[in-house]
Order: C-alpha cells, then sequence, then structure tokens
C-alpha cells in the first residue's frame, strides 16, 4: 500500500521517530507528493538545522508558511499541481504570539510578554517543543488555509510528551498550584503574605529586582488566559484523536531506532491515536540472487588484481551482513507493531539535501505495490 492510499482522506499527518532516521526529509517528501496531487499542503519542520529550506531551494525558513515555487521542482520530473508551503518552528515566537492571541485586551497581552517571570518561564516552555508545536498545529488546522498538514515532531520519547501534552497542560491550569497563586486562600494565603514576603523583601534590598511584584503581575494576568489556554488544550487533543489524523512512524532499520519504533507504537496504542503504518529509511537492500564474495574475488582478480578484487569481495560481504541485519529489523518491526507492510526507503547515494533527494524519496513513498518492488530491486546490491 502506497503512502498515498494511506493518507487519503487524512488533514492532519504527524511523523514521529527518534532523532536521525530521516524524519524532516520524510515529512517533506509527503508534503511534496501531496501537493503533487493537487493539494494544499503545510509541512511544518522543527529541525533548527537548515535541511528542509535547503532541500526545497528557500534561503531560509521562518515561523509563517512559505511557499515553495514550482519551478523549483519542474526539472526534477515532480509537477505541483497543488500548493507547497513550509515553516520552521520559532518556539518562542509561537509561544509569545500565543499569549498575545488568547490575552482579552492590549493591556494584559503586554503585562504578560513584558512581564521578566514570564520571560524566563517562555522560554523554559518554548524549549519543551511540543507545546509551542500543538499550538502551531492548533492554528494552521483552524485557519483553513490548508487541505493537508504534515507535521515533523521531536524525536519519538519527546513525542509522547506531544501526545500528552494537552492533558498536561489542561492540568497545570486546573491544578492547586496555579489557583493558589492566582486566589490564595487559609494557610496558603498566610504563608505567602508573611514568610515569602520577608524573602522577597531582602531580595530586592540585595538585587534590585522586585520578585513578588513581578509574580504577582505574572500570576495576575496570567489569570485571563486560563480559559483560552483550558479551550487550546481541548481543541488540540479533538486534533490528535479525529479519525481525519494519522501517525506515522518514522525509523531506520538499526537497533536502538527500531526499538523506539516499537515503544512508540505502543503507546499510540495506548492512547487510542490513530496509527497510519511504518516508514523504514536507509534500509539496504539483497538481490534475491545474491553472488558469494569468494566467488565474485576469484571472478574479478584477473582482470583487477588481488588486491583490489580483495577488497570488492570485502565490500560485498560487508553489505550482505547489513542488509541481513536490516531484514530482520523489518521482522522484528512486523512482529512487534502489527505492521506487516511498511514502507521501505533503501539507503540512498548519499545524504538528502536537495530536490533530487526529496524527489527520490517520494518516489519510493508514493509507488504502487509492484512500482515499488521494481524500485527496491534496482536498489539491490
Amino acid at each position: 500500500m502506497s503512502i498515498a492510499d494511506r493518507l487519503e482522506g487524512k488533514r492532519v499527518v504527524i511523523c514521529a521517530g527518534s532523532g536521525g532516521v530521516g524524519k524532516t526529509t520524510t515529512s517533506a517528501a509527503i508534503a511534496l507528493g501531496l501537493a503533487a496531487q493537487g493539494l494544499r499542503v503545510a509541512v511544518v519542520t522543527i529541525d533548527p538545522a537548515r535541511r528542509l529550506a535547503d532541500a526545497l531551494g528557500l534561503d531560509e525558513l521562518g515561523n509563517e508558511p512559505r511557499q515553495v515555487d514550482p519551478a523549483r521542482l519542474s526539472g526534477h520530473g515532480l509537477e505541483l499541481t497543488g500548493e507547497l508551503w513550509a515553516m520552521q518552528l520559532d518556539a518562542k515566537r509561537t509561544f509569545d504570539e500565543l499569549i498575545a492571541r488568547l490575552a482579552p485586551d492590549d493591556q494584559s497581552r503586554d503585562e504578560v510578554l513584558g512581564n521578566r517571570i514570564y520571560q524566563e518561564l517562555s522560554s523554559a516552555v518554548a524549549g519543551s517543543q511540543e507545546f509551542t508545536a500543538i499550538a502551531k498545529l492548533y492554528e494552521l488546522d483552524r485557519s483553513g488555509d490548508y487541505d493537508t498538514i504534515v507535521l515533523d515532531t521531536p524525536p519519538s520519547r519527546n513525542a509522547l510528551d506531544f501526545l500528552e501534552a494537552p492533558d498536561r497542560l489542561t492540568g497545570f491550569f486546573e491544578g492547586r498550584a496555579l489557583r493558589m497563586f492566582l486566589a490564595p486562600t487559609g494557610i496558603a494565603a498566610k504563608v505567602m503574605g508573611a514568610g515569602t514576603g520577608v524573602v522577597f523583601s531582602v531580595l530586592k534590598r540585595v538585587t534590585g529586582v522586585d520578585l513578588l511584584s513581578d509574580l504577582s503581575v505574572f500570576f495576575r494576568s496570567l489569570g485571563g488566559l486560563v480559559e483560552g489556554f483550558r479551550e487550546r488544550a481541548a481543541g488540540v487533543k479533538a486534533i490528535l484523536e479525529d479519525p481525519a489524523t494519522t501517525f506515522l512512524v518514522v525509523t531506520s532499520p538499526e537497533r536502538e531506532p527500531v526499538a523506539e519504533a516499537v515503544y512508540f507504537r505502543g503507546k499510540l496504542r495506548d492512547a487510542g491515536m490513530p496509527f497510519g503504518g511504518l516508514v523504514v529509511n536507509r534500509v539496504h537492500v539483497r538481490a534475491p540472487d545474491e553472488e558469494d564474495p569468494d566467488d565474485v574475488r576469484a571472478a574479478l582478480t584477473e582482470e583487477l588484481g588481488a588486491p583490489l578484487a580483495g577488497k570488492v569481495a570485502t565490500t560485498l560481504r560487508e553489505q550482505q551482513i547489513l542488509a541481513a541485519r536490516d531484514e530482520a529489523a523489518l521482522v522484528r518491526l512486523a512482529e512487534e507493531t502489527g505492521e506487516t507492510d511498511p514502507i521501505v526507503i533503501p539507503q540512498l547515494d548519499g545524504d538528502v539535501h536537495d530536490v533530487d533527494g526529496l524527489v527520490a524519496i517520494h518516489r519510493h513513498l508514493f509507488a504502487s505495490g509492484e512500482e515499488r518492488d521494481a524500485l527496491l530491486a534496482a536498489a539491490a546490491f
């Protein structure tokens, strides 16, 4: 089954997996293929590297989607009949924009954004990319500007935080700690009014910073945003559980990424999240009629000389070992995830850093069954 079959009717595609397995380029190639089918597609990456911008021929990517020039692809055998938009998430800016959008008025917005406590907290929260990723996903989905949104996520253990972020965000705003700061009563009021007042008074004299005032302004201003955050968290949770959303788990055949893929697949199952399948990148493919390295060395010795023929045989043997390892990894993935028909992308020559590389990955992703078999056979050694 091609990726096109798996994604038919899907509005949100979330690519998850461990780091270094080609998740960003896979996300871009999926978006590219959907745009080639006539859809208006936005691909969102959180990868701070410039790989996606370079691959798409853009000088830079910012916190708002930029359209990829269709002419950029005209000489690479792929025509965009739809539109491809791309952006790289700026976590801090996204969080600031969220505060500005939810603030009830300009004064509340300026009080929060200019508050020292907020500036420190927002940098820390923005560093937890799942919070800002879901905020941007919600924003793009609600805009209605795109037929499909393809989201690249943090490495998979962090992506579990991505799954849990809506509940955690709601829990924070409904929790006792925040309520105590917003409206302290009883013992909490006495503690905050007496003991902490002395401490903050000393800090103010020593540092010149009125931390108690900053905290008071911050939590008072935050109180006006609580309902907006709560509604946003509920909206994101609804998107993640929507049948029009699907998760693709991207991995490579190495041991640790495979273990991460199996783990994340289990978490998706436990959470009742929609699973669209596996994409396995950088697979070494063995030809069905593979040759014996010793026979290859013997056949090439007269033509190449013994040393070079030996190197060719050694390289062939190493490739066969890698292919056997990758075959075993595919078997394990099938057994432990229930995905018996993963999309396999062979090891390509060099790193994918340009349009040709994206088109090559796209070709494997969107190929039909027979086409995929032919492409894999051509990649065999």
